[in-house]
């Protein structure tokens, strides 16, 4: 009796990665084209950030897992903190639910949120240091912590993490791409320090532990995804937030 012969997927060798080095590849092409034809088609530039950060926005709900939520928003904390608008915000939703929601416009808790980043035409000097702005002014917010009890007793408060901060950009500004005009550019203080970054048609970055990673134009979109989402994983959870602190706000 004859047997059938095996799928040509069950005969790859098992190190072949290029099927799915591809498949992204079509993936960063599509989200490219997509920016391109925003920028020829849409002559408002406040439009036309909006469109483009709705792609970028789509790109996340589609490969982080369901853990997080994604988001424009206003960053806001117990104290009474309220941060300028942040084009992309990763948070958690799960234990820390968002305030005055108002369609698309978002109050997220600062204790919720994992990394933010701003979406701009270009990674250059200027657009680095209005990231690194709004990184620093998220990251100095008051944070909360409180215990959590469980079965066999009580966690202590987790202690806040350092919240990862990113610029994502159709290109890069500078003649050698993502290249040394990069790394003298990504500033030196811990506060307003960017983690990573994408531009679609140069490359993307990645720094972590002091070294400075970056990919080529072909695997920029997945290399950027992988690594982040490496970083979220070890971040764990969010710190439990204490509501009593907020509570507070209505007592003022």
């Amino acid at each position: 009796m004859p047997t059938s012969r095996p799928s040509t997927a069950l005969l790859a060798p098992d190190n072949d990665v290029s099927w799915l080095r591809d498949a992204f590849a079509k993936v960063q092409t599509n989200l490219r084209s997509q920016m391109e034809l925003a920028s020829q088609s849409i002559s408002h530039a406040g439009t036309m950030g909006s469109v483009n950060e709705e792609h970028w926005l789509d790109i996340f709900r589609s490969y982080l897992p369901n853990r997080y939520d994604v988001a424009s928003g206003i960053v806001i904390d117990s104290v009474g903190g309220r941060s300028d608008q942040i084009d992309v915000v990763v948070f958690d939703r799960h234990f820390t639910p968002t305030l005055l929601d108002q369609k698309n416009h978002r109050y997220i808790p600062a204790e919720a949120v994992y990394a933010m980043f701003e979406c701009k035409p270009t990674i250059d000097k200027a657009y680095i240091e209005y990231a690194q702005e709004k990184a620093a002014s998220v990251r100095r917010m008051h944070r909360t912590s409180v215990s959590i009890a469980h079965a066999g007793g009580v966690y202590k408060p987790k202690e806040p993490f350092r919240i990862l901060a990113g610029l994502l950009a159709p290109r890069a500004g500078w003649a050698d791409g993502l290249g040394e005009s990069l790394r003298r550019n990504l500033g030196t203080e811990d506060i307003s320090k960017l983690d990573c970054g994408c531009a679609l048609e140069h490359g993307s970055f990645d720094f972590h532990d002091g070294e400075l990673l970056v990919a080529t134009e072909q695997g920029a979109l997945i290399f950027f995804l992988f690594r982040l989402l490496s970083r979220l994983q070890s971040l764990g959870t969010v710190p439990a937030i204490d509501w009593a602190a907020y509570s507070r706000i209505i007592r003022a």
